[in-house]
This record gives C-alpha cells, structure tokens and sequence, in this order.
C-alpha cells in the first residue's frame, strides 16, 4: 500500500474530526501542508503587549494583557426577573490602553474565579462598541501563568520568546491553531522544495523546511525575516513559473494574422470621426495592429481611466480585423452592459454598421447583439448572422461561450472588465476559432504595475492615460452625514440644482432592501444592541427621496434583481432624459455612459472599496458639463473609512487610488474577485512592497521556462506548480 506523503495527510488524521471540521469549513485547511502554509498574521513577545489603543472593529483579535479590575453585576431581565441575572464586567490594561471584557449569565462563574486583577492572560474575541466604549464579548482566554505544575503545558506551548498570532475565527482562537501547528510541525521536515538549488543558494534563501519551522517558532526576529524572505520568494517564484508556461504555450499557438486593408472599413470610420485620436489613443493602436499582424495570438491587456476611450481603441482594432476578413467578438459581463456597448458601437460606426442592409455603406458589417434574456427569434438570427460571416462583430454576454454559438472566422476576441472573467472562460471562447483569435483584454481598474505582472502575467499590457478632448473634471467631497446633517440637507439642494440645470443625477446604495429578514438576526440581543445598522437600501432611499428633499423630480430605481427588460427600460428612459435621478445599486458600476448625468450621491460611501468608489465616479462628468460626486458617510472623521474616502474625494488619479487601496486592504481583496483562487491565494507576499522580488522572480521564471519547459529537471517546483494549479482549478469549478 502507497504511503500518503506527510504533507497530504488530511487533518482529520492527525487532528480529530471536530477540529479539522472547523478548520476545513471556517479557514479552507484540508491537509497537513495547508496547516503548515497557514502562517502567523504577526507576533506577540513576551513582556510586550499588543497596543489595546489600536484595536480594529468588528475583527476577531487576539490580545496580551493584564486584568486592572473585574467586577460583578446583578440585574433583573426577562430571563431573570427577581434580579439574578449576572453580568462580569473586567478591565484589561496593557499600558497604551483600557478594553472592557464582558460576561454573561451562566458564562461568569469561570473567568469570575479565574480573571483576578493582575493576572495575565491572552484574550480573542470580536471587538465591538458598546456605549462608545470598545469592548469583547464573551472573549475566549487563555491564563499566562509561571511554571506551577498544572500549568506547564501553556507555559510549554508559550515557552518561544515570540508568540505566534495566527489568523483566526471564532470558531477557534490563535492558540488552538497554534497547538494544532505544533503537532504538524515535525512533518515540515519532508516539505519539497520548489526553488532551483542554485536559484536558492545564489539568493542566500534558507531550505523550505527551515523556513516552516522558523515562521511557526521563531527564537528571535531575525528568524522570522529568513523565513519571511524564503516563503515570498516562493511565492512570487512559483506563481510567475505558471504565468510564464502559459506565455510560453500561448506563444507556440499558431494564430492568423489580420492586417487592416488600406481603404476598407477601418478608414471609412477613421474618416467620419468627428475628432482626432489621442497621442495615446495612436500609441496604444499601434502595439495592438503590430500584434494583430503576427502569426502568433495576441494577448494583450488594455488599462485606461474610466473615459479614457478604451471602446474606441477596441472598436477600431475589432474593425482592422473585419477588413482583414475576420470577425471579432466583445464580452461584456452584464447585459445591461452588452447592451450599452452594443448601442454606442452602431452610433459610432453610422451607416457602417448596415453592411448587407439597403442604403448600408458598402465597407459596413453587421454589429449583432447577443445575450441571455433574448427571446428566440432574435438569437437564432443573431446566431445564424455569426455562423454565415454576415455579422463581423458581435457584442454579448457569457452567452456568446456556450457551445452552440459557432463562427464563420472568430479572428479577436475582446474582454471588457477582464476582473470578473476567469482564464478558462478565456480558453472556452478561444476554442471558437479555426485558429486561436487575438485576445485583447480591457480593463477600467488601474492595476499597479507589480500588480498587472501578478494578476495578468500571461497578457502584455498597454496603458491609456490621458483623457479625451472634451471630458470634464470632476469635483469629489466628502459629507460627513452624522457629524455635520446639515451637510447632507445641501448635497439633496445641490442634486436639485442640477436637474433645474438641465442635468440628471445618480444616487448609489449598497443594497436593494427587498432582501428576506433573517430572524435569527432580527432578534437582537442585549450585547447586539451597538451592531451597526444595516446598509442603506435603493428601494428605501428613493421613496424617501421622491416624498422629501426631491418631490417633485421623476426618481427611479434600478437594481440587479431586476427583470432584463425592465433594466434596460430604466435605462432607456435615464439616458433619454426622461428621469432626473437614478436610484440604483452598483449595477451602473461598468460602462453606463450617459453624457448628461453630471451628479453621484454615494450613500454608505464607506462600504464600497477605493477601486469601485473610482469606478462609480467615472459615471459622471462623461459630458462637456462638470461631474460632481459627494461621498456620503456616517464614519467619525478619524476612521480609516473616513480616510479612504478622503483619498479617493482628493484625487482623480486612478493609479493612485490602487495604490492606496492595496496599502490599505491587502491583495486578497483588491485580487479577491480578480482571478481564479489561486492568484489570490497571496500569504506573505504583498504586492506594493515586494514589487522587487516578483520582477526579479519574473526573469528568473522566464528564463527556467525556456531552458526546460516541462519542468523535468525540476520535480519539487512542479508539486508546488501543480498543487497551485490544482487549487485555482478547483476555485474555477466553484465558481461555476
């Protein structure tokens, strides 16, 4: 019988069923290996306490402190009407600050005995406000006592100079993770090193093994560096080898090149252009029709502000390979989308876009739509227009993967917002060609560059910065709604003003509010009393809205759990002129482009992150008037939510903002929706800070790739490529 290798034994093995359920359901480790990878988020020394000063809210910590004072409450309540209900109420100092722990109920008798004033001990639980104080609830701990005999076992487990805080739930506290790890730990001895022998010597990296043992248990800081130092490298190392094998096939593909005829349909639209093209506009061009014109597939990313002209630059690549007598198709993530796209491509193209109809122009093509919600007719049509060559450019939905959309000559496909499309989504539609089509992927987030190396390492990418003649600055502020109310009454007179102007506003929600109540969250506790308040909702706003500050103007909603055709009907009518205020969620986030909208209200601004406020933003000021955007918060001035939005209220330039953003969120999330799992699966390595690390991991992946494309000589680095692999195919599935 094979011998499981240590690494993959499961966890239920070596742990217990109930632990590893937890840690399987609440933190996706299945294996001794993912144990091991799950490292500490930081480290506490002994002596040294956490600063209680900067807790964040609403995150499960895990604290070292002292107890200052504890003291017990009895109250009547419903349960307890004669007054024999209990509350422990303790004070834990550490120095920098003061945090209320508190009990209830049957759970005081324990910590009542156990939390006298000065002992020490560690604490995890959720930091909450409760009567403007911070405070745990119920916090588990853990005693930190001297060596007396019962106790030699935390003492034991504690004994490093430095303790491990791992990322933790409130299903189970840092150091049950940690006792957990010291039972794997002797396992790291037989991890398989990805990296090259000479890769690691040459960089002074010390083995993997080492590495686990010295992140786990560290004796001192320069421990934690060394290991620190080895599991990026890892990471950057092993990623950049899979992006480089994909580069490395993409460019053995054959592919058909498409260079534009020199008086057909590219300079017939060319010439009816109102305006002449950016210097951008005409550098980024050029590096897609110099691809187009090889005999390898194009893959190349397109990054440009919001307004930038991306479409235009799309269109006409689309265009040149019409003329060279291929077809060309845009994705679009959402109908609404598609259809936006759809309509503003045959407004540019004229009569261009009548080919093969009566008073058509003899360069055109067809421009289909195609999408999901379309009734039969109209997609058998739109099919049969793809399958015959009559349509040379098709906008539409996933729709246009599935397998019974077939091409005459699929020659380019576009991508727009390439961040909710996944690489095998990609790899579908590349099958739908007699070669693989060029692939030119568009995107509205400015990725930093370390980012784009990272995220979209198997794609080229060009940058449009500049923003067309005519498109207007926008003005940002921040309305602090509880500090200063009557801040938030002139942001409703100033969305007023506008429409008495002439213009139209948006007013943005992160939620619909038609949403089922939970019950179980609507019984609210005693120690749930100082939860926050749900997110503000489109359908509550716009009824507020239409009977207070602007009765008498035509609101409307718009919302993703709408029916297509009444989305689309709203949209109409905003971009008709018929309604003045758009009420909706972030469906409006991509691509709608209504010139004469000149204002955004953001509500809640602080639960949307940098990127996606830029996004909304860019909705505005699409005209020749100037865009006005008010970021409407209830967060105290001093928040870190606060601050984001002053960031994003202070600068329109996009770059800027990601970097920001990164600084302050990690990449889990600004990767988060990014990319199929394991992109995002980034544990040490941060891509702001070790933009060093993953260039020089670049070249050193591009240049073993070249050497051994198959890995022969390297049979540690493919376990690590294919367990990678594994985990992003697997994230790929569940998201269906």
């Amino acid at each position: 019988m094979d011998l499981v290798p240590a690494l993959e034994e499961p966890l239920k093995k070596v742990l217990g069923p109930a632990t590893a359920k937890v840690m399987a359901e609440h933190l996706g480790l299945h294996s001794v290996g993912d144990l091991l990878h799950h490292y500490p988020r930081r480290y506490e020394e002994r002596g040294q306490l956490t600063h209680l000063a900067d807790l964040p809210m609403d995150e499960h910590v895990t604290v070292v402190a002292q107890v200052a004072d504890a003291r017990l409450h009895t109250f009547a309540s419903a349960k307890a009407p004669r007054g024999k209900g209990q509350r422990l109420e303790v004070t834990i100092t550490d120095g920098s600050g003061r945090l209320q722990l508190v009990f209830f109920g049957h759970g005081v008798h324990k910590p009542h005995k156990e939390l006298l004033p000065g002992t020490r001990a560690m604490f995890a639980g959720k930091v909450s406000l409760f009567n403007r104080r911070l405070q745990l609830a119920h916090p588990a701990y853990e005693l930190l006592r001297d060596a007396d005999d019962d106790a030699v076992e935390a003492v034991e487990t504690w004994a490093g100079a430095l303790i491990p805080i791992y990322p933790a739930t409130a299903k189970l506290e840092s150091w049950k993770i940690g006792k957990a790890i010291q039972t794997v730990l002797p396992s790291a001895q037989e991890a398989v090193d990805p990296l090259p022998e000479s890769l690691r010597e040459g960089r002074g990296l010390v083995p993997l093994p080492e590495a686990l043992l010295k992140i786990h248990r560290p004796h001192t800081k320069a421990d934690i560096a060394d290991a620190h130092a080895r599991l990026k490298w890892d990471e950057a190392f092993v990623l950049q080898v899979a992006l480089a094998r994909r580069r490395h096939a993409d460019a053995q593909l054959p592919a058909v090149p498409r260079k534009p005829a020199p008086d057909g349909l590219l300079s017939a639209f060319d010439d009816r252009l109102p305006f002449t093209l950016t210097d951008g506009q005409q550098k980024v061009s050029k590096e897609i029709f110099d691809d187009l014109a090889t005999d390898h597939p194009m893959h190349r990313l397109l990054q440009g502000e919001v307004g930038s002209g991306k479409t235009m630059v799309a269109l006409r690549a689309m265009l040149a390979v019409v003329d060279a007598g291929g077809q060309a198709a845009m994705l679009a993530p959402t109908e609404v989308l598609a259809q936006q796209h759809h309509r503003s491509i045959v407004e540019m193209m004229g009569e261009l876009a009548e080919g093969g109809m009566l008073g058509g122009s003899e360069h055109g093509t067809k421009v289909v739509l195609l999408t999901g919600s379309m009734g039969t007719a109209a997609r058998r049509q739109a099919m049969l227009d793809l399958v015959t060559g009559e349509a040379g450019i098709v906008i539409g939905t996933h729709a246009l993967i599935e397998d019974k959309v077939q091409f005459h000559d699929l020659g380019l496909v576009v991508v727009d917002e390439q961040h909710r499309f996944g690489v095998e989504q990609r790899d579908a539609l590349r099958g739908k060609g007699k070669q693989p089509p060029h692939l030119l992927v568009m995107t509205a987030t400015p990725i930093p560059r370390t980012v784009a190396m990272t995220v979209f390492g198997d794609l080229e990418t060009s940058v449009l910065d500049q923003l067309p003649a005519g498109r207007s600055p926008i003005a940002s502020h921040v309305v602090p709604a509880a500090d200063k109310p009557h801040f938030l009454t002139r942001a409703w007179e100033r969305v007023r003003e506008e429409v008495e102007n002439g213009h139209q506003a948006y007013v943005v929600c992160p939620r619909i509010g038609d949403e089922e109540e939970d019950p179980k969250k609507a019984r609210k506790s005693a120690e749930d009393e100082a939860e926050k308040r749900p997110p503000l909702a489109v359908l509550d706003i716009a009824d507020q809205l239409a009977k207070g500050p602007l009765s008498g103007l035509r609101v409307e909603v718009l919302h993703g759990r709408m029916h297509p055709d009444d989305k689309d009907a709203v949209m109409r009518r905003f971009a008709a002129g018929e309604t003045h205020v758009l009420v909706a969620t972030t469906v409006i986030e991509v691509g709608v482009n209504v010139p004469n909208a000149t204002a955004m209200v953001i509500m809640d601004a602080d639960r949307f992150g940098v990127s996606q406020l830029h996004q909304l933003r860019g909705r505005v000021g699409r005209g020749s008037a100037a865009g006005l955007c008010l970021l409407v918060s209830e967060m105290p001035e001093a928040s870190p939510a606060r601050q984001r939005l002053t960031a994003v209220a202070s600068t329109l330039d996009g770059f800027e903002l990601s970097r920001i953003d990164l600084e302050q969120r990690r990449e889990g999330d600004v990767l988060g929706q990014a990319q199929s799992g394991a992109r995002t699966s980034l544990r040490v390595l941060a891509v702001i800070e070790d933009e060093e690390i993953i260039a020089e991991a670049r070249q050193e992946a591009t240049a073993v790739v070249e050497a051994d494309p198959e890995l022969k000589g390297l049979p540690g680095l493919r376990t690590a490529l294919d367990a990678l692999l594994d985990e992003e195919r697997e994230q790929y599935l569940e998201k269906g």
